[in-house]
C-alpha cells in the first residue's frame, strides 16, 4: 500500500478536496473551498495545511477570509442552498471563543437540513500544556471543552484525539454531509496539536471519491395508499416545502398539480416551488401565509406535505388546517417528517420520483369544478391585494410593504431575495413574486438575525461557482443589520458583487409588533436614547447611528434614499442602478414600522402571561385563550 507521510491537516484538506458529490448526471465537488479565521489553535495545523495547498496547487481547496466566525457558517449554508444541498464550505476556526462563535452557525444549518462541514479547533489532546490559554476547566470532567457544545447543534460530531481516527470519521462525516436525510452541521473537532502532527496517509484515502445523492423511490404500498387517499379527496391541498427545491421536484410537482388541479401553499423554504402566477400557487400557508392559502388549508380533507418539516409557522401552530377529518399524506425522504401529525400514510421517498408516480397512478384524477372555481376565486381575491399592498402611496415615509414592492419592481425574475430575520420574512412570505425556483432564500427554519448579508455573499459565492450572473438582493432591518455586518468588509476584499437594501425602522420592529399582542407594549424594542428617570427606553430621542455611513466606511457604494413622496422611486431607480453596477451596493431606506402588511389569517403560538397587573396583558391573554380555541392535535 503506498502511502504518503503529510500532517492531519495536511491529509485533511487534500481529502476534501477529492470528494465529489454526484447526482444523476451532475458531479460537482462537495467541498469546494474552505473558509477560515486563524488563531493558535489551528494556524499551524489547517493554516499550514491550506498556505501549503495554495503554493502547489491553488485550486485545491481555495481559502476565503472571513470576518466573523458564525458568518463562515451562514455563507457556507447559502451557498449549499443554492447548490440544492450538492456542494458546502468547510469552516475553521481557533480554540474557544473562535469555535464558541460558530456555534449559532452550526444550528441554523441544522434547523434547516443543510449541510455545513465545521472543523473547529481543540485544546491539546496530549493535555502537555494543561491549561492553555482559552481553554474551559471543569473540575469534575476535564475532558469537557468548547467544541462538545457543538453535539446538540450537529448531526455528525467526532474528535479526532489521534492521527489516525482522521481516516473514520472523515469517511463517516461526508456520509452525514451528503445524505439527504441526514444532513446539516457536521462538525470534526481537531485538537491543536493533532492538526500538526504526521502520519503515513494511504493514498486510497486521498484518491477522488463518489458520493451519491439518494433518491429512494416510494414503496409500492405507500404509493398506493397515497394515491387512494388523494383519489377519494374533495378537497385536497399540497404543502410544499424546501424538500420540493432540494431534489428539483418543481417541474414534478407543476406537471402533478396542472394534471389534478390540486392547489398548492409552500412554507418558507419552499418558496419558489411555483412560479407566483401559476393557477394552482395559492401562495405561503401558515403563520405568515395568505388568505387564500390559509383558506383552502383549513378546509382540506386531505394535507398532502411535500418535503415539509411541518414547522408552527407553516401550521399556524396547528390553528391552518381545521377539518375534522383532515388526513395527512407526507411525503419525504426523512422518516421522521414522513410520520409527523400521526399520519398512516408517510412516503419515505424522494419527492421527485414520488410526484411523478404519483402523477402516473392519478392520471385521470381531477378536482370537482366547484373546487377549481374557487382556487381561482381566492387566487383572484389575494392577487389583488397583494397588487394594493405594494403600489406606491406617496406617503412622506414608506410601508415595508411598498419597499417590497418597490424592489420587486427593479429585480429581474432570476434574481434572489435574501432574508432572515425581523418582521420581512413574513412580509415577503406573503407578498413577493417568486418567478424562479431559487429566487427566493428566506432562511426561517432558525430564523438567524445576521444571517442575511453573510448568507447573501454564500449565495453569490455559489452561483459564481454554477457560472450563474444572476443578482442577490439581501433585504436586511436595522436590528439584523446591526448583529453582523462585517462581512460587507469581504465583499469588498473578494469583489463579490451584493445588492444590499437596508430598512431602517428604530429597532426591533416585528418583536415589537409581537410585543404589542402579548401586552407588553414594544417593550424594550425600541432604539433610543435610555431614560435614566424611568430606567427605560421608552420615550427618548432616537440614536443619532448613522448606519449608512458605518456601511460606507467598508468601501462599498451607497445610496441613501430620503424621505419624501418620491422614495419610491428613487428606491427603484437606486435598486436598477445597483443592478447595473459590477460592484456591491448597499442602499438605505426608513420605513413607517407602524404599517403593516395586509392580513393572511394565519396564527402564531406566544405565549400570554396568565396573570398581570396590567390591563394590555390582560386583554392580550383573553384575546390569546380565543385563538387556542383552534389549535388542534392534528393526528391521523
Amino acid at each position: 500500500m503506498t502511502t504518503r507521510r503529510m500532517t492531519v491537516g495536511q491529509a485533511l484538506v487534500e481529502f476534501l478536496a477529492n470528494q465529489w458529490t454526484v447526482d444523476g448526471d451532475i458531479r460537482e465537488r462537495t467541498v469546494p473551498g474552505m473558509l477560515g479565521i486563524f488563531g493558535h489553535g489551528n494556524v499551524a495545523g489547517l493554516g499550514q495545511a491550506l498556505k501549503q495547498a495554495n503554493v502547489h496547487d491553488p485550486v485545491l481547496m481555495p481559502y476565503y477570509q472571513a470576518r466573523n466566525e458564525q458568518a463562515m457558517v451562514h455563507q457556507a449554508v447559502g451557498y449549499a442552498r443554492i447548490h440544492r444541498r450538492r456542494a458546502t464550505l468547510a469552516s475553521t476556526a481557533s480554540v474557544g471563543p473562535g469555535a464558541a462563535n460558530m456555534l449559532t452557525g452550526a444550528a441554523l444549518a441544522t434547523a434547516n437540513r443543510l449541510p455545513a462541514l465545521l472543523l473547529p479547533s481543540d485544546t491539546f489532546a496530549t493535555r502537555v500544556a494543561d491549561p492553555v490559554l482559552q481553554q474551559l476547566e471543569h473540575p469534575h470532567d476535564l475532558g469537557i471543552q468548547v467544541t462538545d457544545a457543538f453535539r446538540p447543534v450537529s448531526r455528525f460530531f467526532d474528535r479526532v484525539h489521534r492521527p489516525e481516527q482522521l481516516f473514520s470519521i472523515a469517511l463517516a462525516a461526508m456520509r452525514v454531509l451528503t445524505d439527504p436525510a441526514e444532513t446539516g452541521a457536521v462538525t470534526i473537532a481537531l485538537p491543536e496539536d493533532v492538526q500538526a502532527e504526521a502520519l503515513d496517509v494511504p493514498e486510497e484515502f486521498l484518491a477522488p471519491r463518489e458520493w451519491h445523492i439518494r433518491r429512494p423511490l416510494p414503496e409500492r404500498w405507500a404509493l398506493q395508499a397515497a394515491a387512494d387517499a388523494i383519489r377519494n379527496a374533495e378537497r385536497p391541498f399540497i404543502v410544499a416545502g424546501g424538500g420540493v427545491l432540494y431534489s428539483e421536484a418543481e417541474e414534478s410537482l407543476r406537471a402533478f398539480v396542472e394534471q389534478s388541479g390540486i392547489p398548492v401553499g409552500t412554507s418558507q423554504a419552499g418558496g419558489g416551488a411555483l412560479a407566483w402566477d401559476h393557477p394552482q400557487y395559492l401562495g405561503g400557508v401558515g403563520a405568515t401565509g395568505t388568505t387564500a392559502a390559509n383558506r383552502l388549508a383549513g378546509d382540506a380533507d386531505v394535507v398532502i406535505g411535500v418535503g415539509t418539516r411541518y414547522s408552527d409557522f407553516t401550521t399556524g401552530s396547528r390553528t391552518v388546517f381545521q377539518n375534522p377529518d383532515v388526513t395527512f399524506v407526507n411525503i419525504n425522504v426523512a422518516a421522521f417528517d414522513a410520520y409527523k401529525h400521526g399520519t398512516q400514510l408517510p412516503v419515505i421517498a424522494d419527492a421527485r420520483e414520488t410526484l411523478d408516480a404519483l402523477r402516473q397512478a392519478l392520471a385521470a384524477t381531477t378536482v370537482a369544478a366547484g373546487y377549481a372555481e374557487r382556487i381561482a376565486s381566492e387566487k383572484r381575491d389575494w392577487d389583488a391585494v397583494v397588487e394594493s399592498a405594494l403600489a406606491p402611496t406617496g406617503a412622506e415615509l414608506l410601508s415595508q410593504a411598498e419597499i417590497i414592492g418597490a424592489v420587486q419592481g427593479a429585480s429581474d425574475p432570476r434574481d434572489v431575495v435574501v432574508q432572515a430575520a425581523g418582521s420581512l420574512p413574513g412580509d415577503l412570505h406573503k407578498l413577493w413574486r417568486v418567478r424562479d425556483p431559487l429566487g427566493y432564500h428566506v432562511e426561517y427554519a432558525f430564523s438567524t438575525m445576521g444571517y442575511e448579508i453573510a448568507g447573501g455573499l454564500g449565495v453569490k459565492r455559489g452561483l459564481e461557482a454554477a457560472g450563474d450572473d444572476r443578482d442577490v438582493i439581501v433585504m436586511v432591518g436595522d436590528g439584523s443589520y446591526l448583529m453582523l455586518h462585517s462581512e460587507l468588509a469581504t465583499a469588498v476584499a473578494e469583489s463579490i458583487k451584493i445588492v444590499v437594501v437596508l430598512i431602517q425602522n428604530q429597532g426591533f420592529a416585528s418583536i415589537g409588533h409581537l410585543s404589542e399582542t402579548v401586552g407588553s407594549q414594544r417593550y424594550g424594542t425600541r432604539y433610543r436614547y435610555r431614560n435614566d428617570a424611568e430606567l427605560n427606553f421608552e420615550r427618548g430621542d432616537f440614536l443619532p447611528v448613522d448606519l449608512a455611513a458605518n456601511a460606507r466606511s467598508y468601501g462599498i457604494d451607497v445610496v441613501e434614499i430620503a424621505r419624501g413622496t418620491d422614495a419610491t422611486a428613487e428606491l427603484s431607480a437606486a435598486v436598477a442602478a445597483a443592478k447595473a453596477s459590477p460592484t456591491s451596493t448597499l442602499i438605505h431606506i426608513e420605513s413607517d414600522p407602524f404599517l403593516y402588511a395586509p392580513d393572511g389569517g394565519g396564527w402564531w403560538d406566544v405565549p400570554v402571561a396568565e396573570v398581570s397587573e396590567l390591563r394590555s396583558t390582560r386583554t392580550a391573554r383573553d384575546e390569546y385563550l380565543e385563538q387556542r380555541k383552534r389549535q388542534r392535535p392534528l393526528l391521523g
